[in-house]
Order: C-alpha cells, then structure tokens, then sequence
C-alpha cells in the first residue's frame, strides 16, 4: 500500500514538473512508432566512439539508456490505446494522455517509470488514474502483469525460444 502511494505522489510529481517545462500538449502527439524510430534514428546517427562507449557503457544490447527496451517496449504495446505525450528512454519515464481501451467506458492515463536494465517487476512503476482518480489495486497489479508478460514474451522472441 505503502509502494503505490509513494509512486503515485512520485509519477503526481513528476507529471506536475513534466506540465511545467514540457511542450503546449494541444499539439498533436506522436505515436509510440515515431517516437522509437526517433530514438532509434539519433542512436543511429550518433558517431560511434570508444570513449564514448566506455563512459556510457552502451554494450549490453537489451538497454535503452539505462532502461530495459523489453519493459519500455511492452510497456508502449500494451498500453498503446493511450495516446503518447512524452517519452524520455534515457530515464524510463513514458507519460500518455486520456484514452479509452477498446470495448471499454472509462478514460484512463498513465505514467510509467521504467528504472533498471533488468528485466524485473522491481524495475517497473506505473501510475493509472482515471478522470476521477487513481485506479483499484487490482487494475493496476492487471496492468503491471500484461507489460511485465508482454516484455518476457518479447526477449524470448529475440532470443529464438
């Protein structure tokens, strides 16, 4: 109980500083597709350099930034019904607007802190409120499971299982 207030006032406080500083959010947002492919394009475009590869560390393939790209990644595909307001891949934050889930009547949004390479719950917090405010115990522990199944399911695609 402790852990999800704690992350809720953390993801409050971090949207709140978000709003603050970020960009007028009536602008259109960009899909979770033309986000990565940004990310991965500046990767890409980046010359590569020894020095630069040994002060950040960027031999472990399964890191964006210092995030897990299995959660980042599982956590854009299962929530992709929400539309994407800002991302930074290097510290783990995915904030979205309100969206409906398909065949759903409630608007939900959410924040999401993904905090280390590894593949585990710890490294996952997400924050789901509705128009009226957070959402159960229950629909949040149901939506940590579908991203933390979708990211094993996606490593062990990439590992040929």
């Amino acid at each position: 109980m402790k852990r999800a207030v704690r992350t809720t006032l953390l993801c409050g406080a971090g949207l709140a500083v978000l709003a603050a500083c970020g960009p007028n959010f009536a602008e259109r947002t960009k899909s979770a597709e033309e986000l990565r492919d940004e990310v991965l394009y500046e990767d890409r475009r980046r010359p590569s350099s020894r020095l630069r590869d040994i002060l950040f560390n960027r031999t472990d393939p399964a890191k964006i930034g210092a995030v897990n790209k299995y959660l980042w990644n599982a956590s854009l595909e299962v929530l992709s019904f929400l539309p994407v307001q800002s991302v930074d891949p290097f510290t783990g934050v995915i904030v979205t607007g309100y969206g409906t889930p398909p065949g759903g009547g409630r608007a939900y949004r959410a924040t999401i802190l993904v905090s280390d390479p590894a593949l585990d719950a710890r490294s996952l917090s997400v924050a789901l409120q509705t128009r009226s405010g957070p959402v159960s115990a229950a629909t949040l522990r149901a939506v940590e499971d579908a991203i933390m199944t979708r990211a094993r399911q996606l490593r062990d695609r990439d590992s040929g299982f």
